[in-house]
């Protein structure tokens, strides 16, 4: 659910009077926030934090707020943060300039760079900004590659977005074909709304009878004319009227909606006087269906049966294409578009898949139009809409000057297919594609599509009078919802995120890949590199070997077998989490990073406190102790930086009291031997401070692969030198505790004498 920090919308009665002759508009004041949210810097689209607003219809002006605001204290410098606002969809970014899949289409949406020292805020107006969803991103610059550790200090940055608007809620309405009296001044402009019903062809805005009051000016409109909203990718028409009145026309205009309309003058301290009206023409519909709504289910039932009782597949596409090609032959005669139903199934979280009902072959004529309709809501616009057409060659002789025209448009169909007629609609832009003898596919993938109905005209189009013999040419369009450009290859992992109750997917490359579905290789990792990658990570931890035969040496048998299970789970899990092909699972790669990083810890908990020589007792009690507690850290936050700082800091403490102890006791340093320190310890304690310096500070994605094997080495290194020598009187495999009863401060002694039997 969103989240709106003051407390709702906050509903301010603005009331603004026009002096029209239409009465008075109202206008309100809405305004809406969202939690600040710390930024990232950029290597993925997971990194981008998303926001969605709202605004509704007859918004006259929109205003964000954005705010930066630093985290920490200490000096950071300045970042630049970068802010994309685009309406219907999540904006497609490419900050780092790299390629997309073949056949992706995508168009730059708007980009702000807010520079931040500390804190910083920049606003963003909007007139007359398209009613529907809005969504904002925002991330840093692109990532340097430094790999953090959680829990350190560093630079961070709140992003906070504010939407304040300004909305007219009663607007007066342009009827078809009346006239509407108006008033328009420099800083009152006239605002109007009508509606364009499903299939209209064109429409008309006219302005007339225009009227200064000033004798000199009488007749002279100097009036601008706006159709439409502004959505940043595409604006409004605009028309400039002088004389005595002007109009606008559209053609293709967007179906189902309201449209805005807005009149103001141009000219200072000009009030004019108008009549204003609208007109839209139908130019073509589709055949009526008639009122059996089983008509449809009942032909998708039969396509179905047809398709599962045929095992060869050529045979029965040949089948439906011979019905249906009579069906269609039929209309075609009789109507100026033959519109097609679509079957719409929801597979899985943004996966859906469009197929027309009377089965996947579609008739298409050079004559008419063939139509297909495409609902798109809300839900489905986090993912990738993919379009592939196929001519199906088997049933259709195509000749080298004949092919099949396509329009994949939102909002309004194209129905005059031709090669020199654009794919484009009165207000939006549409994808044209094209499929012949000799390229029989065509492929248009679109991320993140718009929320509305996108619509697919088709028609056979001939260079010469006449197509000849073939007048009707079969197609196979699917149309369907992916999360990702093809699951994202073989170098990347297709992620569902969410903002709020928003759901989107967005792919996260691997071994040097990148690109929007991780097709880019400029940055690629080589196979080898991969191998070698792989290599040093699970061999490096080999060097656990010396530091098990140690301590089985000196009869540490506990403190080696946690070892044996680091260096076991610590090669399997550098094994599996290799970003290329050169994988090897064992396991489920939760189950070897915990085993992994629990194993870590604990060599470097029992190693502490085998160091602090405290008795059997006590040591094994807080060895498994230790060792609960640290499962159980691990399992709230892996990566935690506590999780490996609060061990080592309670062990050491530990050992420190436990070696002052000794050394007040004795009057002497502890250990005593200047031998011990010089030779083992000051070694230990250095390669373990350089191996926690380079996991610290020191790695990078790039130099992660031997540094994080140096890393390896030099813990198991550190075992080595700081486990103490053997304690007197350790006799072999003895799992024992020695205690003995104190009496006054006197020690019963225990007798060890052992009885023989003489077995006979």
């Amino acid at each position: 659910m969103e989240v709106r920090l003051l407390r709702g919308l906050l509903f301010v009665a603005l009331t603004v009077w026009t002096l029209g002759d239409d009465g008075q508009v109202t206008f309100v004041s809405e305004l809406s926030s969202k939690p600040a949210q710390k930024l990232s810097k950029y290597s993925w689209y997971g990194n981008v934090r998303l926001q969605r607003f709202h605004i509704p219809e007859e918004t006259a002006i929109a205003r964000w707020l954005f705010s930066v605001t630093k985290g920490h204290s200490f000096h950071c410098g300045q970042h630049n943060v970068t802010i994309h606002i685009r309406w219907g969809a999540p904006p497609v970014i490419n900050p780092m300039g790299l390629v997309f899949p073949n056949a992706t289409v995508w168009s730059p949406c708007l980009s702000l760079i807010l520079p931040v020292t500390s804190q910083n805020s920049a606003t963003f107006n909007l007139t007359d900004p398209a009613p529907g969803d809005w969504y904002v991103a925002a991330h840093l610059p692109e990532d340097d590659g430094r790999i953090e550790q959680k829990g350190f200090p560093s630079c961070s940055y709140f992003f906070q977005p504010q939407l304040s608007i300004r909305r007219a809620v009663d607007t007066p309405v342009l009827q078809q074909g009346s006239f509407l009296q108006q008033t328009a001044a420099p800083d009152r402009p006239a605002r109007l709304k009508f509606y364009v019903p499903e299939f209209a062809s064109s429409l008309a805005v006219s302005v007339s009878d225009c009227s200064s009051g000033r004798a000199a000016e009488s007749g002279n409109c100097s009036l601008l004319l706006r159709i439409g909203s502004v959505s940043l990718q595409q604006g409004p028409v605009t028309v400039n009227c002088s004389g005595v009145g002007c109009s606008a026309t559209l053609s293709n205009p967007p179906w189902d909606t309201w449209l805005q309309v807005v009149v103001e003058s141009s000219q200072i301290n000009h009030t004019v006087t108008f009549s204003i009206s609208s007109n839209h023409t139908v130019g073509c519909k589709p055949k009526s269906v008639g009122l059996k709504p089983d008509d449809d289910m009942n032909k998708r039932r039969v396509n179905i049966s047809q398709s599962g009782s045929t095992s060869a597949g050529n045979s029965s596409a040949s089948t439906d294409v011979t019905r249906f090609g009579n069906q269609s032959a039929a209309l075609l005669g009789s109507v100026c578009v033959q519109s097609i139903p679509v079957l719409c199934e929801e597979l899985d979280v943004l996966s859906l898949r469009f197929t027309p009902v009377n089965g996947p072959n579609v008739s298409v004529s050079d004559t008419h139009p063939t139509l297909l309709t495409y609902p798109l809501h809300t839900q489905a616009t986090g993912g990738t809409l993919n379009l592939q057409l196929t001519l199906n060659t088997t049933n259709t002789t195509l000749g080298n000057s004949s092919s099949v025209v396509a329009c994949f448009s939102p909002w309004a169909p194209i129905l005059e297919l031709n090669h020199s007629q654009p794919c484009r609609t009165a207000l939006f832009g549409g994808h044209g594609l094209s499929v012949n003898a000799s390229f029989p596919k065509a492929v248009v993938r679109l991320p993140f599509p718009q929320s509305t109905t996108w619509y697919l005209t088709m028609q056979l189009v001939c260079n010469s009078s006449n197509c000849g013999n073939t007048s009707v040419a079969y197609v196979v369009p699917e149309v369907f919802i992916s999360a990702c450009v093809e699951n994202c290859g073989p170098y990347g992992e297709c992620r569902l995120l969410r903002s709020y109750s928003y759901l989107y997917a967005a792919c996260d490359c691997k071994a040097g890949w990148n690109g929007w579905g991780c097709t880019d290789d400029s940055t690629a990792q080589s196979y080898s590199r991969q191998l070698t990658s792989t290599l040093l990570l699970t061999l490096s931890n080999l060097s656990f070997l010396p530091a098990i035969v140690v301590a089985i040496k000196r009869f540490y048998i506990t403190e080696a077998s946690v070892y044996l299970f680091t260096m076991f789970f610590s090669t399997f899990y550098h094994a599996c989490d290799q970003p290329g092909v050169v994988v090897l699972c064992m396991m489920e790669y939760d189950t070897l990073q915990f085993c992994d990083f629990l194993g870590s810890v604990c060599s470097i908990w029992v190693t502490i406190l085998c160091m602090a020589r405290i008795i059997d007792a006590a040591k094994y009690t807080l060895f498994m102790l230790g060792t609960l507690l640290i499962a159980m850290s691990m399992q709230l936050d892996r990566k935690g930086l506590w999780n490996l700082l609060g061990p080592i800091l309670c062990a050491i403490m530990f050992m420190i009291i436990t070696w002052v102890y000794r050394g007040v006791r004795r009057r002497h340093c502890y250990p005593p031997s200047w031998r011990r320190w010089v030779c083992y310890l000051l070694p230990g304690a250095l390669c373990a401070l350089v191996g926690v310096c380079l996991y610290s500070f020191a790695e990078t994605e790039d130099n992660y692969y031997y540094t994080h094997s140096l890393w390896h080495i030099l813990v198991a290194s550190c075992v080595v030198f700081l486990l103490p020598p053997k304690e007197r009187g350790a006799l072999g495999w003895s799992w024992g505790w020695s205690w003995r009863p104190r009496v006054c401060g006197y020690t019963l002694c225990q007798s060890s004498k052992e009885e023989l039997y003489t077995v006979t």
